[in-house]
Formats: structure tokens, C-alpha cells, sequence
């Protein structure tokens, strides 16, 4: 018998002051699943996980937990779900192995058990010998890696996380995606993760939710998300999207890297001149502008070299490239 998702939702929708704010979302987390909501401020992700975490109580729908129903009126505290905030949350006056020991005691945890699960869990987030310093004498990864570490520690079935890189530097970002992963990865623990850079929920999930004004538009694998949008809204705001028109109703979505350009270009081409060109490092981005005024993205390869504006090319790409969606968002 298969097991039921760790997190299920069911028609789940939250107002404030008469806005809808998440309007009928159903999802299903499976155990183990590193999965990110993503989309831009205020499409209502952050409300999703509060919801998840019991902080806020659905108006309409339900949540399950392994297939049981949260309660209403079970408190927050009472969930095995822990959370990591954008601003980490430690306790400034508490010294790091006093932060990741926090819930553990709380819970009644013997003082030599909580001291040794302290040292394991600040060897996951490799920070061992770090126990004494104070929050401030942190840098921001290692305050974001203290509050994992506080998250895991009492051992929750779910790790919500909520824009936990957001304040750091893009070097630095990256360095956290990749030990976010690991960790997850290694403990097997299930992630729920809310961003809007859609370079971190591509990189890092196993799928991920595409949420706009309230609503799931579209659930996959970051290549289903990528290559076949659900919708033009999907299309738009996953990466960069030519969408020509193609009869019916619907567009044809064209990523700038499946264009091939070409100033010898066969017959079967587009033609159209560039007029736009700009050095990205490993690659050039052009616009090249057909004879009806549409402008098409092309990626290049940068060691290609650049092509300058009013240079005449010709594009194409293949068939299986292409991919329709519907006109209307």
C-alpha cells in the first residue's frame, strides 16, 4: 500500500479583510520531498506555509499529515513541523548550542540527551565548535545554518522554510543552496520551501508549485515546470519565453536557447535583423526583429561572438522546441 503524502492540501483557501489570498489550492507532498512553492510577493506562498504550520487556520479546505487531518484547534507547537524564517529568529541572548537546544527543552528533554543531539545537529550544519558564541558574532550564513539546525533538532517530520537565503549575498546564496540540499538530502527529511527566485526553485527541487494571486497554476518537476508550461502565465514567469502566435487560441512558447540564428540561414528560416545585442558572459542575448515587427530572444553561445545591431540573420528551431499554451493566462 503507497504512502500517503507527508503534507496533503484539499481545497485550501485563507481571506483577510475580504481579499482571497489563497484561493483553493490542493497539493500533495510526498515524504522526503525537497518541494517549493514560488512566485512573486504577495501571490500568497508565505500564507500557504503559515497555514501548513498551523500558524494561520484555513477558511475553506483541509490540511493532512500523513494522511490524518490537522484540528483546528490543535496548536502550532503541537504539529511535528518546524520552521526557518527569512530573519533566522535566534534568540540573541542565548549562545548557539542554547538556541539549537531551545525546543528540547521545552519539551522536557534530559539535559545530557539535549546536549548531545546539539552537538549532532551543529555537525550536520558543520559548525562544530561554535556552541558558545552568540548569534552576533555570526555571519548571516551561520545564523541561517544555527536556525536549521534549531529547526531539525527535534526531529520534525516536516522543515518549512520560508525565503531562508533571502538576506544573503548571491556568492554566499548559492554556497546555501547546495548545503540546504545536502542536508535535506542526507536526513531525509521533507522541505517545504517558499522563494521567488526561480533560479533556487529549479536548482533545488524535486518539484514545485508556480503560485499567482492565490492560486496553483501549475505542479511538476522543475523540466515539466521549464519545458512545458501549463499556461502563458507559467510560460512568462518561468525564465525567458518567446510566444508566438499559433491559431486556435493558443501560443507556441519558444525558449531563447532553442533558436538557432544564423546570418546564412536556409530558406525554411525566419529572416529578421538583430537590433539588439548583450554580452551575458557564457552566453549573448539578442533580439532580432522580424519583418512583422515581432521581436524574438535568442540565446547565443558567447563563444559564438556577438552579432552587432542591423546584422541580417535568419532563425529557426526545431519542432519538438516548441510548446503550445493556451493565449488566456
Amino acid at each position: 500500500m503507497p504512502m500517503p503524502p507527508a503534507v496533503e492540501l484539499r481545497s485550501v483557501c485563507k481571506s483577510y479583510g475580504g481579499s482571497r489570498v489563497v484561493d483553493d489550492v490542493t497539493l500533495a507532498i510526498q515524504p522526503g520531498e525537497f518541494f517549493s512553492l514560488l512566485g512573486s510577493s504577495g501571490c500568497g506562498k508565505s500564507t500557504t506555509l503559515r497555514l501548513i504550520a498551523g500558524f494561520e487556520v484555513p477558511d475553506a479546505g483541509s490540511i493532512l499529515f500523513n494522511g490524518e487531518p490537522a484540528s483546528a484547534k490543535e496548536p502550532a507547537y503541537a504539529r511535528r513541523v518546524n520552521m526557518v524564517f527569512q530573519n533566522y529568529a535566534l534568540f540573541p541572548h542565548m549562545t548557539v548550542a542554547e538556541n539549537v537546544g531551545f525546543g528540547m527543552k521545552m519539551s522536557g528533554m534530559a539535559r545530557a540527551d539535549r546536549d548531545k543531539k546539539t552537538r549532532e545537529m551543529l555537525a550536520v550544519v558543520q559548525l562544530e565548535g561554535y556552541e558558545a558564541r552568540m548569534p552576533s558574532q555570526l555571519s548571516g550564513g551561520q545564523q541561517q545554518r544555527v536556525a536549521l539546525a534549531r529547526a531539525m533538532a527535534t526531529e520534525p517530520e516536516v522543515v518549512l522554510l520560508d525565503e531562508p537565503l533571502g538576506a544573503l549575498d548571491l556568492k554566499l546564496r548559492r554556497e546555501m543552496q547546495q548545503e540546504l540540499k545536502r542536508i535535506q538530502q542526507s536526513r531525509g527529511l521533507t522541505f517545504i520551501y517558499v522563494t521567488h527566485d526561480q533560479e533556487e526553485a529549479l536548482s533545488m527541487s524535486d518539484r514545485l508549485c508556480v503560485m499567482h494571486a492565490g492560486r496553483a497554476m501549475q505542479t511538476g518537476t522543475p523540466r515539466e515546470i521549464y519545458r512545458q508550461p501549463a499556461s502563458r502565465f507559467v510560460a512568462e514567469f518561468i525564465g525567458e519565453n518567446n510566444l508566438l502566435p499559433a491559431g486556435d487560441g493558443e501560443l507556441m512558447a519558444v525558449r531563447p536557447e532553442e533558436i538557432i540564428c544564423r546570418t546564412e540561414a536556409p530558406d525554411s528560416a525566419l529572416s529578421g535583423v538583430v537590433t539588439e545585442c548583450v554580452f551575458q558572459g557564457a552566453d549573448c542575448l539578442l533580439l532580432v526583429r522580424l519583418p512583422d515587427d515581432t521581436i524574438i530572444k535568442v540565446r547565443r553561445d558567447g563563444r559564438e561572438g556577438a552579432l552587432p545591431p542591423g546584422t541580417a540573420v535568419g532563425i529557426a528551431w526545431a519542432e519538438a522546441a516548441g510548446w503550445l499554451v493556451a493565449h488566456g493566462r
